[in-house]
């Protein structure tokens, strides 16, 4: 099936032809006619799956077959936990919706909400928010949620580990009860079903999930480097991919300060990502990765979420993750859709549990990079002597069906 087969609008077609869009993914496939017949929708879908487009194709043009009787007021609530992804939700509906002058709002804190209010006077039908800036304007009576037809929860299982359960209970009290909602998540565990049935109705239940939840799409490698040497390493890294997009996960926003910091001082330009930035500048650090104006980025796991980032080559595990789930969502960063990509981990005595840990998850061994004490002194010391190895490593572990 292809979207022009789709009982949708002309003008929702145009744009999705325009944007290259011609036949559904797996969870599109599954998702949209389920949602266009007024369904409930529970889906587990892994990240880069194209599952926002999902629920925001079937949701717009949900509304503009409802758009008179829901005289213009906030049809679709899409609830989010992070502020970027409010944004870049918000930001695909706008880009998908471009020709039907649906108007969308991405609402969330850490900016000033004098703009935001001035848009939701003006005739706002899919609101895509985080709970905190969301509730604040309820109180203040400037969003009134009453005329929601379409209630979306997006990343169910990220909103529960940031605390938002509640949240997505008392939303509840603001929405009518007779509604559509759709529930998305990456990773499903009790907890996650326990709110499901909390917010949806005989839901049609969806899942998307391979075997290995890690893309068949990207190849892993992982080399046992010291922790005060890993800065070393990174930047015999950069150097020898100098053509290459890498978004660097650390643990701690103290941690990527000091490493953009370090390859300062080694003559590589990289910018930092992290819950201490002003949102704007956040926003705005996203916006030049995303043109490739900075090709280096180094991230806490604010990045490791939903954040769909173009032509994205290398994800590199400065510091291993602590919960396994979030490699998977860390490595979601590259090869998606049909592109290929790289995830190199760096792994520390210190850190041979979290790495036991990931791979008892993935169910798979990731290649193991054994460095020769004369090559490692060579990395480490900077000597002019030692021949790259990286391009040999993922020459030598180029084996795509490692991890299907």
């Amino acid at each position: 099936m292809k979207f022009k087969d789709y009982h949708i609008d002309n003008k929702l077609k145009m744009q999705l032809d325009y944007l290259g869009f011609k036949r559904p993914t797996d969870i599109q496939f599954r998702a949209i006619q389920a949602i266009l017949d007024g369904e409930d929708v529970m889906a587990v879908a892994p990240t880069g799956t194209g599952k926002t487009a999902a629920f925001a194709i079937p949701v717009l043009q949900q509304i503009i077959q409802n758009r008179k009787a829901n005289n213009r007021r906030i049809s679709a609530l899409v609830l989010v936990p992070t502020r970027e992804l409010a944004k870049q939700i918000a930001e695909v509906f706008m880009t998908i919706g471009m020709k039907t002058g649906i108007k969308v709002l991405g609402l969330y804190g850490g900016v000033d909400q004098d703009p935001q209010i001035k848009a939701l006077n003006s005739n706002v039908e899919v609101l895509v928010s985080t709970p905190g800036r969301m509730f604040d304007l309820i109180a203040q009576g400037f969003v009134d949620l009453s005329a929601v037809k379409h209630f979306v929860i997006d990343e169910a299982d990220l909103m529960l580990d940031l605390g938002f359960n509640d949240d997505i209970r008392d939303v509840q009290r603001h929405l009518p009860y007779k509604r559509q909602t759709l529930f998305f998540t990456a990773t499903l565990n009790k907890k996650i079903k326990s709110l499901a049935y909390d917010v949806v109705r005989n839901a049609i239940r969806i899942h998307v999930s391979p075997k290995n939840p890690v893309s068949k799409n990207v190849q892993h490698a992982v080399s046992r480097v010291e922790m005060d040497d890993k800065r070393f390493f990174l930047e015999n890294l950069l150097n020898e991919f100098e053509e290459g997009k890498f978004i660097v996960f650390v643990r701690t926003k103290v941690r990527a300060e000091r490493v953009v910091a370090a390859m300062k001082r080694a003559g590589i330009s990289t910018e930092a990502l992290h819950g201490g930035i002003e949102q704007k500048e956040r926003f705005g650090i996203l916006e030049r990765f995303r043109k490739a104006e900075n090709t280096i980025l180094v991230t806490t796991d604010v990045a490791c979420r939903g954040i769909d980032i173009p032509d994205m080559d290398y994800v590199v595990n400065y510091d291993l993750p602590e919960n396994p789930e979030n490699y998977v969502h860390r490595c979601g960063r590259t090869g998606r859709g049909n592109n290929k990509g790289h995830a190199l981990s760096f792994c520390a005595e210190s850190e041979v549990l979290l790495l036991e840990d990931i791979e008892t998850y993935t169910g798979h061994k990731i290649d193991t990079y054994d460095l020769k004490p004369e090559e490692y002194h060579a990395i480490v010391s900077e000597s002019d002597a030692h021949d790259k190895n990286w391009k040999k490593l993922l020459a030598d572990n180029d084996n795509p069906d490692a991890w299907d």
